[in-house]
């Protein structure tokens, strides 16, 4: 191993290069290029192969990062590939969005003494692309097919991994979804400099290939209700995620050109799938020649702010209410928005739109930080009179999401809620309190990360699968 591994000593951290910002601003293209199998195998050997390794302890998906880095500095990309996505359904979009400086690279123990996190994402990127461009990424083969269907509402992250792993063990799989295309947030809701729409529709296409079938443009509640799809499949899985904005009500908050983040997102990608889209067009949500303003602190807050960068906007200010260091958001994303030219004005909050229809300004408030609050942050606190004006052709609320009026909008009354408005379920089956529904993913747990998505929607996956073995061995006994 000593011949192969442990090199970080002798060796420095390297990421992938970006692309020059100048060059990276007038595109949607992803920022990063990729590494060379040569630059792979070098970054993987400096992983210290640890006892505990505290990567895969801060993974939620618990990836055998060790074990793929050493056969990626060996040289065996295959076996790479296949130990990495034995455990996680979509590594090369985990290796892309993944806030690794916060989950296992952060994590790593030669971080922590000094030497540079292994590259785990970058990594965990090349070996899956690479994979794609082999030929050794195949499509689910059922040999022996189920009598048993579950039905699957959402095709985000959650809904797919749970798709592929109840495709792989023989059911049949439903797949509804209320967009044109598959993929949930992954093709609506994060910028191609972050995640290119192909690597979510091969994805996506590779599962159709499985067998899974995918239903379009269907709403629970309007096309059928949730009662409707339980007589038509043997189990449930919701996984819809959370879509409603986290509103700021202040006055003036009914002016035109303050949009949620969302309608904003969705705009942009839909622009870049080439498809129609008037409100682009006509200019209402595309920032090119505006002084836009972003209100958040998180990761969609920057997806907003580097989307306004490239539709060429002619200011983008970003305002959240704490300092740098109490961001939510992955500071790597807070570093690549700098460097596009974004500025942050830290320890600010809006206190009033203005303007005549439109919105033209901003009244802001300074904030100081004071005791730390539930969260283990400190508490944002507004100093007295230390307002001031931010002049704004368009803002946009990245305050985060909650989940949207259900029981209601399944048309299921009976469907028990959380006080939070999520679902409520069995924390050991992910089952509700409906017989053979379950639900996974962030309409369960609030807004959270796709890889706690992916998370989720496999352990559903195996929790369905016993429930519908269960109920065979019922059948088979009442025989």
């Amino acid at each position: 191993m000593t011949d192969k591994m442990l090199k970080f000593v002798k060796i420095g951290q390297q990421t992938p290069p970006k692309r020059d910002v100048s060059n990276r601003k007038d595109d949607f293209k992803e920022i990063y290029d990729d590494f060379i199998k040569q630059k792979a195998q070098e970054q993987s050997s400096r992983c210290s192969q640890c006892g505990v390794p505290f990567c895969q302890v801060h993974c939620p998906l618990s990836n055998n990062i060790p074990d793929w880095l050493k056969l990626t500095a060996e040289g065996r990309l295959k076996e790479a590939y296949e130990l990495s996505q034995s455990t996680n359904n979509m590594p090369e979009v985990c290796g892309r969005i993944c806030p690794q400086d916060r989950l296992c690279e952060g994590n790593c123990v030669i971080e922590q003494s000094g030497h540079g996190t292994v590259t785990i994402g970058s990594v965990e990127k090349y070996i899956t692309d690479n994979a794609w461009e082999k030929g050794w990424v195949k499509p689910i083969e059922v040999k022996y097919e189920k009598d048993q269907s579950v039905g699957i509402i959402g095709a985000g992250p959650a809904g797919l991994a749970a798709a592929e792993q109840l495709r792989k063990n023989g059911y049949k799989i439903t797949v509804y979804d209320r967009y044109d295309r598959a993929g949930g947030l992954l093709i609506y809701g994060i910028p191609n400099f972050k995640l290119e729409k192909h690597v979510v529709e091969r994805r996506t296409k590779l599962l159709k290939d499985g067998g899974i079938e995918f239903v379009q443009n269907f709403e629970v509640g309007k096309d059928a209700t949730l009662d409707q799809l339980r007589k038509k499949h043997d189990a449930i899985l919701i996984a819809t995620g959370v879509y409603k904005a986290r509103e700021i009500n202040l006055l003036g908050n009914d002016l035109e050109n303050i949009f949620p983040a969302m309608d904003f997102l969705t705009a942009s990608n839909k622009k870049g799938l080439g498809d129609k889209v008037d409100l682009f067009d006509k200019g209402i949500l595309n920032a090119e020649g505006k002084d836009v303003v972003v209100i958040g602190g998180g990761d969609t807050a920057m997806d907003c702010v580097r989307t306004a960068v490239r539709q060429k906007a002619k200011s983008v200010k970003c305002l959240y209410r704490r300092d740098r260091e109490n961001m939510p958001g992955s500071a790597r994303e807070v570093a690549n928005a700098e460097e596009e030219g974004i500025e942050f004005v830290w320890l600010t909050s809006p206190k009033e739109f203005k303007g005549t229809n439109k919105i033209e300004k901003l009244i802001v408030d300074q904030i100081q930080l004071g005791e730390p609050d539930d969260s283990g942050r400190r508490k944002p606190q507004v100093k007295e009179g230390s307002e001031f004006e931010i002049k704004a052709d368009m803002v946009i609320k990245a305050l985060g999401f909650d989940p949207e009026d259900l029981p209601h909008l399944f048309d299921s009354k009976a469907l028990q809620v959380t006080k939070w408005g999520t679902l409520k379920t069995n924390f050991d089956t992910m089952e509700t309190n409906l017989n053979g529904v379950f639900a996974a993913g962030d309409i369960v747990r609030g807004a959270s990360l796709v890889v706690w998505a992916i998370k989720d929607g496999r352990d559903a996956a195996f929790s369905i699968k016993n429930y519908l073995e269960n109920n065979e061995l019922k059948k088979t006994k009442v025989a």
